[in-house]
């Protein structure tokens, strides 16, 4: 099986195995290797230099692609914990051009830079990221065979009508710069937008890549869209694609995994292991706005009960509603002996009060009681969850 795209751009994971040109087993796991020389030979020709569009599609591994979203979800939470708007961030990609299928970049890897910034002004700049980047790079010249190969940033605006995966003016110009100091050396840049806060709207990861034209290109279609839409409202495409919209293009995302991962995940998902820790009831929003209904339906329940009598004869066994079945009908038959029969009935009836007034009252104490060592026992499920997430994946 093999994750992939149905159009352009977009990230929904294909349900069948067969429907894209990567679900053969020997595809899939041809992404996690490759041939040196077949490589070197593409990066000397370099087709790319001569074709604006020559690349069509684009393979992230599962580590790239979780790697990113936890990043750019982490400027959204510093943002919104420090009171302000989310915030932007940026990482650089690692991979190749894939010498089996040429037109297709690979993304096996993703690391993410200490930049960030606000809006579309995401910009590389900084001497201390200059130089946290020279050192990264080195690192990974003596453990990797990859070279960085494009850089990725988040655009964390508030969910709209559409996705805020689009390049700026700002970004156009660093993908330019990149493009044009790696292209003609063998290592063609790209660039992926990643729209955090549509894809924990959906639930499902907002992402997109690009590429640019050179300057003196323009498009023989006169209104082409990035995504090779035909759009002929000017305000729609503004809204979709931001001022630069005839600057760039937009190439499909898949992503692949290998047999034995997928085998992995099979296992831990028929275990339910994954949903166990994936799906934390408590956490969802339908249930984080319970949660204060749900409290304050338990207190009040237990304002209601008479806990003081409960617990009173529960400890003085003189008190009224003390007493077992069998103490008060000996009580009641000391009262037939001494007193007669209309005496005896009103004991009946008194005793039967009681009892009943005790039932109801020990019945309200327990559901209320049941209610609170279910939501304590939601919250400790919760915490020992997160706990164990953590140890985990992070």
């Amino acid at each position: 099986t093999t994750m992939s795209t149905d159009k352009p751009g977009s990230t929904e994971v294909a349900a069948n195995a067969g429907t894209s040109k990567y679900s053969k087993s020997n595809a899939i796991n041809s992404r996690y290797t490759y041939d040196s020389q077949q490589l070197d030979d593409l990066r000397k020709r370099s087709p790319w230099t001569e074709d604006p569009k020559w690349f069509t599609s684009v393979s992230v591994s599962p580590t790239a692609l979780v790697k990113m979203m936890m990043h750019c979800n982490s400027g959204v939470e510093k943002g919104t914990q420090k009171g302000g708007n989310p915030i932007e961030v940026m990482g650089l990609m690692l991979g190749r051009p894939d010498p089996l299928t040429p037109r297709t970049l690979v993304v096996t890897d993703v690391f993410p830079l200490p930049i960030e910034g606000f809006e579309t002004r995401v910009i590389a700049d900084d001497q201390d990221v200059v130089n946290h980047m020279i050192a990264l790079g080195e690192t990974l010249e003596s453990t990797r065979k990859e070279k960085f190969m494009g850089w990725y940033h988040s655009h964390p605006f508030d969910v709209g009508e559409y996705s805020h995966c689009f390049l700026s003016q700002t970004d156009i110009s660093t993908q330019l710069q990149w493009q044009r100091a790696e292209d003609p050396h063998g290592n063609p840049f790209l660039a992926i937008v990643v729209d955090p806060l549509r894809s924990l709207a959906l639930s499902c990861p907002q992402i997109k890549a690009f590429r640019v034209y050179p300057p003196d290109y323009n498009s023989p279609i006169v209104n082409e869209c990035p995504d090779g839409s035909i759009i002929q409202d000017e305000k729609e495409r503004l809204e979709k694609w931001g001022n630069c919209w005839s600057r760039y293009y937009e190439l499909e995302v898949e992503y692949f995994m290998s047999n034995s991962a997928r085998n992995v995940m099979d296992i831990l998902t028929k275990n339910l292991w994954m949903k166990s820790f994936g799906n934390v009831a408590s956490l969802e929003t339908e249930n984080v706005k319970r949660y204060p209904e749900r409290l304050a339906s338990i207190s009040e329940k237990l304002q209601k009960a008479d806990v003081t009598s409960f617990t009173a004869n529960l400890i003085n066994p003189l008190h009224p509603m003390a007493g077992s079945a069998s103490e008060t009908s000996a009580a009641m038959a000391g009262l037939v002996s001494r007193e007669g029969n209309s005496v005896a009935s009103t004991a009946t009836t008194t005793a039967t009060t009681a009892e009943m007034r005790k039932n109801r009252h020990a019945e309200e104490i327990k559901n209320a009681c049941d209610g609170l060592v279910d939501l304590a026992t939601e919250k400790v499920h919760e915490s020992i969850t997160q706990l164990v997430k953590k140890d985990l994946f992070s």
